[in-house]
């Protein structure tokens, strides 16, 4: 990933020419965004029906749903999103629209009580630490720094997390936790294999409470026609001995609509009382309105796989759009390395050490917003500063493309910077 090849010349051709393409891309006046992995307002468009749902008929069974009660969820709905999450339907909840509310519940929860098999609260113990596979996702990490917890950086493979390193942490009893998304990752897109997810599974940890958060939002968010299955977490943990190790979560926040969908959640039949008893004291349910109307727009398991393919027709092409510029423009120099991802909403750029923060300011100065440098690693901090986290959902593809033009403009003319300063 350097210009070592190349002659002194040679590199400072590239680097006159990049930046005569930085100044024009700076007198554009550009405006894009690549920072986030929202659905697009065509993805959105593509639920619209639940804005006319679920009709006058406001009954899921025996519930009227307009009313209290009912803190599982739906029961047709959990039984759509059980068999997607591999977990029994009475180990299910379905909550209100957001799966990160339900794991800063956990943790919160786990904190202040501690879980079925804590000696004590967490918060009552000298340190809490989580395993954080990197690059990983910001918001995970977001909620360790807000309650204090240490976080573990491990590094995140294409099978899954380095399972020697996690092994390794999870001797301190001070480790009690893990995140990790399993299919898909944010934002490198990998997936944990089935032998990788046995052995996190079947892990001796000196903490008897120590819980994987398998956060599994991209599950059925597939690029290709290949719906990649996701390892059993909850079945393996319990085969290996350890039923109450995993909490599964879901949501249809990237399914249907972001901001109004439905979360789940599942675990061991333990946990999942301990957790209904605890939630029983913040509501008195979640919004089954909303849970009758999705069951009525997505109706069963091939319901959702069938939007998802519609989804997969709006993104697949934005992932292929950015895939051929990087390598177009990249490809020839050696100066990056990026995923190319089966699913999910990211594509992780790693470009030359040492310059990842000057890329993304780079970008800003030229109008187009990145995830700040360091986002995928616990407190900011990546320690080579070259990932780069790309979201291409949410533009037009006409401004997808300007971005990306625009983004590797920005690398080479770092690289280049970098290269002739040494």
């Amino acid at each position: 990933m350097t210009f070592d090849a190349l002659t002194r010349d040679q590199v400072q051709t590239i680097h006159d020419e990049q930046l005569a393409r930085y100044r024009a891309l700076q007198e554009a006046g550009l405006t894009l965004d690549l920072t986030r992995g929202k659905p697009s307002p065509e993805q959105l468009d593509l639920s619209n029906a639940l804005l006319e749902l679920p009709g006058q008929d406001f009954r899921d069974g025996g519930t009227d749903t307009r009313n209290y009660g009912g803190l599982q969820g739906s029961a047709g709905l959990r039984e759509i999103f059980a068999e997607i999450m591999q977990v029994p339907v009475d180990q299910v909840v379905a909550g209100d629209n957001a799966s990160l509310a339900v794991m800063h519940d956990l943790v919160v929860f786990a904190m202040l009580t501690g879980t079925p098999d804590s000696p004590r609260p967490w918060a009552a113990e000298e340190r809490v630490a989580f395993i954080c596979p990197s690059p990983g996702y910001d918001r995970h990490f977001a909620i360790c720094e807000q309650y204090g917890i240490e976080m573990i950086t491990v590094p995140m493979h294409d099978d899954g997390p380095d399972v020697a390193a996690v092994r390794e942490a999870v001797q301190d009893p001070a480790v009690k936790g893990m995140w990790i998304v399993p299919t898909y990752a944010n934002p490198t897109g990998a997936v944990v294999s089935e032998d990788v997810a046995a052995q996190l599974a079947a892990l001796e940890t000196a903490a008897p409470d120590f819980r994987i958060f398998w956060d599994n939002a991209y599950a059925v968010h597939h690029l290709t026609p290949e719906r990649t299955k996701t390892a059993d977490i909850v079945g393996l943990s319990s085969a290996s001995g350890h039923p109450n190790r995993a909490y599964v979560l879901a949501s249809t926040s990237k399914i249907t609509f972001a901001g109004a969908g439905v979360s789940f959640l599942g675990s061991s039949a333990e946990n999942i009382a301990w957790y209904l008893q605890k939630l029983g004291k913040r509501t008195i349910g979640p919004d089954k309105v909303n849970h009758l109307r999705h069951l009525r727009h997505l109706r069963d398991v091939d319901g959702v796989h069938a939007l998802m393919d519609e989804h997969r027709a709006i993104l697949a092409p934005k992932f292929d759009a950015v895939l051929e510029i990087l390598a177009d423009r990249l490809g020839g120099h050696d100066v990056a390395e990026w995923t190319t991802p089966r699913g999910g909403y990211f594509v992780s750029l790693d470009v030359p050490d040492g310059t990842a923060s000057r890329v993304v300011q780079l970008a800003k100065e030229a109008g187009i917003a990145l995830t700040p440098a360091g986002a995928s690693f616990p407190y900011g901090q990546d320690p080579r500063d070259r990932n780069i986290r790309i979201a291409p959902s949410f533009p037009s593809i006409e401004d997808l493309r300007a971005a990306m033009e625009g983004l590797a403009t920005c690398v080479l003319l770092a690289a280049a910077e970098q290269h002739l300063a040494s």
